[in-house]
Parts: C-alpha cells; sequence; structure tokens
C-alpha cells in the first residue's frame, strides 16, 4: 500500500500515431484459445448458419474433418487483441481493410496470437493532428501456422492532438 497522498494515476491507453514505428512488429499477448461455445456465439450472432461452423456430423465429411473457427471471428480478434497495446484512446476511425486471407484454418481449441507491423504513417492531409495509419495484422496458432492477414487503414490522432 503506497505511503503517497495522491500517488500518481496511470490510465491505459494505445499509442499515438507518431510513437508508432514503421516496419515494427508488436505482438500482442496473451493469446486467445478458441472454444466451442466462442465459435458457436459469434456464427449465430452475425446469422451465419455455415454448416462448417456449427454441425459437428457434416463437418467431420468435409475434407477438414472438423468444424472450422468462423473466419470473421479469427479476423474480428486478431484485429481486436491489437487495441489495448496500439489503438485504444488514439484511434479516430478505421478506414478500411484489405489484403485479407486465410492461408490455414482455425480449429476449436486452437490458440490464436496476434501481431501487427507498422505499415505506413503519414501526416492527415484533411485533419490537423491526426495521422492515416496503415498496419498489416497477422494471426496463428499455436504451431506458428498463419490463420488470417489483412491490412488495415486507420486514422489516429498524434499526440499533440485533442486525445491526449
Amino acid at each position: 500500500m503506497s505511503t503517497e497522498q495522491n500517488p500518481p494515476r496511470i490510465v491505459q491507453r494505445g499509442l499515438f500515431a507518431d510513437e508508432l514505428q514503421v516496419g515494427a512488429v508488436y505482438a500482442h499477448r496473451p493469446g486467445r484459445t478458441v472454444t466451442e461455445a466462442d465459435n458457436v456465439l459469434f456464427s449465430t450472432m452475425t446469422m451465419n448458419p455455415q454448416a462448417l461452423h456449427l454441425d459437428a456430423a457434416f463437418s467431420e465429411s468435409t475434407e477438414f474433418g472438423q468444424r472450422l473457427v468462423n473466419s470473421m471471428f479469427t479476423l474480428a480478434t486478431v484485429v481486436g487483441a491489437s487495441v489495448a497495446q496500439l489503438t485504444q484512446g488514439t484511434l479516430v476511425a478505421n478506414l478500411g481493410f484489405s489484403e485479407i486471407t486465410f492461408p490455414h484454418p482455425l480449429h476449436l481449441g486452437d490458440t490464436l496470437y496476434s501481431e501487427t507491423e507498422v505499415t505506413a504513417v503519414r501526416p492527415s492531409r484533411s485533419r490537423p493532428g491526426q495521422a492515416v495509419v496503415s498496419l498489416a495484422h497477422t494471426g496463428r496458432n499455436q504451431h506458428g501456422d498463419v490463420v488470417a492477414r489483412a491490412a488495415r487503414t486507420t486514422l489516429m490522432h498524434q499526440s499533440q492532438g485533442p486525445a491526449s
């Protein structure tokens, strides 16, 4: 217990655009082990009745031999894992996603690990104090297999902007 009357107050936030290093890869930890409940809830919440996600008997008869984790859950989790470290309180908006691929399936019980490479940062031409930031997200399973990749463009505050 601190003996100080007013100890420092530290609030968790992401990084401002000018704190990001182009070429740096930020590893987001801990990983996330995906459960059957995650997959069923996400698939039904998003009105996706794909049998590959929900029907164990059907999925056993496919080339995969088992149910697959919904790829949109995989993408959302990969991006979501980056928030606390990179964009919490510093993001203005997502501007777009591109080059989304799922080169290897994610299975129930797999642990998903995420990382983000900062590929570009430039001041916004129309919004002073903000910057356009390009990110490359990668998700891997516990074996190191890449299960998701996505390029993402965001608008973020710079440190002298209003989000401090």
